[in-house]
């Protein structure tokens, strides 16, 4: 070869090294995608493989059946007594029912009046609904404090009231649970007693 066929040859640009780089490229972005694509299938944003969350809320139990958290009473008993009979009427459902101990005293809103009163509350849930009450039965009753200091005289002088009082308190009984929880479960509350002075 002649030198003026060398510097030809080296000022020319090589073929092959230009389609290496592009092929590298394209590995290498097929590379990056795939591992996106697998670890977006891996958490279940795409793919619809994504595993089914266990729903672990408490569940409903019905009358004359085991619960499987049930709170057990002193001397290995659950509930305390023997075994219960359930009339034939009524819910499917057992009810269980949680006191709380001591009485609740407060002002009332805009009146010089206080309100006293023993209040039980009642699930057709499983046992974990009761042990969670007792649980966070302190910031429970704080809760229902607010609710008792924030009603009137006049809203809870009727029936009606007394019943709309009941709600706000099932309410505010559910929200604590299901902040500390996750989940309510309280279905009614009741009036042990009840006296306004």
């Amino acid at each position: 070869m002649s030198n003026s066929e060398k510097a030809a040859e080296a000022g020319k640009p090589k073929k092959g090294k230009g389609m290496m780089v592009k092929i590298g490229g394209a590995l290498a972005l097929l590379g990056v995608g795939g591992g996106g694509a697998f670890g977006l299938m891996q958490s279940g944003i795409i793919g619809g493989h994504a595993e089914a969350k266990e729903d672990n809320s408490p569940k409903l139990i019905r009358k004359g059946e085991t619960d499987p958290y049930a709170i057990v009473k002193e001397g290995g008993e659950e509930g305390g007594g023997g075994e219960p009979v359930y009339g034939e009427g009524g819910s499917e459902y057992r009810t269980a029912y949680y006191t709380f101990e001591g009485e609740f005293t407060s002002n009332l809103r805009d009146s010089d009046s206080l309100i006293q009163l023993s209040l039980a509350a009642s699930t057709r849930r499983d046992g974990r609904v009761l042990m969670w009450m007792k649980e966070h039965e302190l910031a429970i009753r704080s809760a229902l404090l607010t609710v008792l200091a924030d009603t009137s005289e006049e809203e809870i002088t009727s029936v009606q009231g007394k019943e709309r009082l009941q709600k706000r308190l099932s309410a505010s009984i559910n929200k604590v649970l299901t902040a500390e929880e996750g989940f309510g479960g309280i279905d009614d509350v009741f009036f042990r007693s009840f006296i306004i002075q």
